[in-house]
This record gives C-alpha cells, structure tokens and sequence, in this order.
C-alpha cells in the first residue's frame, strides 16, 4: 500500500498551536496516521465535489482534502468542533 505525503497549510498549524499541549499531541497523533490511511475508520466526506473530509480528535475537528492521484493530504483546518465548520 502506498504511503501519502501530509502537508500541513500555514494557517491549520497556527490554529493547531492555539490549542492545548495535550490536544495538540493528539490531533498530530490523528494527522501522522493519514499517511498510512487518509479514510480512516471514522471519517466523514464532508463535501464531495472539493473532496473534503473530516476526522474527528475529541472535540477538535481536522478538516482535510485527499488527492488519491498524487498521493497527497492536505490538512486545510483544525479546530474545535463548533468553529472548524463555518465558512467551508
């Protein structure tokens, strides 16, 4: 099976150093496994026409994009579970 490249936008790791130390370890925790499997168990298509996808850590959300053809994840936001959705 073939391992997928994590990037991270700018603006998903700013959102992810205002959380906790403890959540922050988690969330990376949730990230670093996508490589392995971007449709983890648990994962939900968000919006399917800009193959968006969500996974849940707690109550912080990970809002993602999978690009199957290049091997790609890109972590778009990150935040808790009554923000991360507004203005998708």
């Amino acid at each position: 099976m073939a391992t997928y490249t994590v990037t991270i936008l700018p603006s998903a790791l700013g959102q992810l150093a205002e959380l906790p130390r403890r959540d922050q370890k988690k969330i990376k925790e949730r990230i670093d496994r996508l490589a392995v499997d971007p449709r983890l168990p648990g994962v939900k298509n968000l919006q399917v026409e800009l193959n968006l996808f969500r996974l849940r850590s707690g109550n912080y959300r990970i809002i993602y994009s999978i690009e199957d053809v290049r091997l790609v994840v890109l972590v778009i936001r990150i935040g808790h579970r009554r923000d991360v959705y507004r203005g998708l």
